[in-house]
């Protein structure tokens, strides 16, 4: 099963596609199939959406979630960026910050 995400241009909230529009809860995504790179193309041609790509899916008896744990990490929402970096506090001390 293949679902939509992507980042609200908005309020930059991770968003799910519904089959006609952008929902805020996996729950409502709906299999894509084919049709994926059809949609991302028209979605974020019409900047309706960001950084917007396909993933599989899993659908159990708890509804639709996405199938790999970066997936998971991402649908819990916008406190989670898809562009996060480690950099070192000091490059000279050999500590990390994230």
């Amino acid at each position: 099963m293949k679902i939509l995400t992507g980042n609200d241009l908005k309020t930059g909230a991770v968003t799910w596609w519904d089959g006609v529009q952008w929902s805020l809860h996996v729950e409502d995504a709906v299999d894509v199939g084919d049709h994926a790179e059809t949609i991302l193309a028209r979605e974020t041609a019409a900047r309706r959406v960001n950084a917007g790509y396909a993933i599989d899916a899993v659908k159990d008896e708890g509804g639709v979630r996405p199938g790999h744990i970066k997936e998971r990490i991402r649908a819990l929402g916008p406190t989670v960026r898809i562009d996060l970096t480690l950099k070192p506090a000091d490059p000279e001390a050999g500590t990390w910050v994230i």
